[in-house]
């Protein structure tokens, strides 16, 4: 399973428009996880009838903006190839000494 998060939101003091979204998806199987961090810019518009007040977000409403500009379905498959690797890995390095 990938959990997708948002690690902070920098915005705007004056309306409480965010400006900037740090996000995090992590997969975990086993002993074994691999993580994906990003950031997305936004440009808020406190006149819009879309507008939400900073006090009113969510996770789940801020992760839906997220999914619009990332690509989830690439983004989750680079990390399950990177845990499937992790699992099973195809190289090793040291020395036999």
């Amino acid at each position: 399973m990938i959990t997708w998060t948002i690690a902070q939101l920098e915005r705007n003091l004056s309306d409480g428009g965010v400006t900037i979204i740090h996000w995090r998806a992590t997969k975990e199987e086993g002993d074994n996880s691999a993580s994906a961090y990003g950031t997305m810019h936004a440009t808020p518009n406190a006149a819009s009838e879309n507008f939400i007040e900073y006090a009113d977000l969510t996770q789940d409403i801020v992760l839906s903006w997220i999914y619009t500009e990332v690509d989830r379905e690439a983004t989750e498959a680079a990390l399950t190839a990177k845990v499937e690797l992790l699992n099973n890995p195809i190289s090793s390095i040291g020395t036999p000494w």
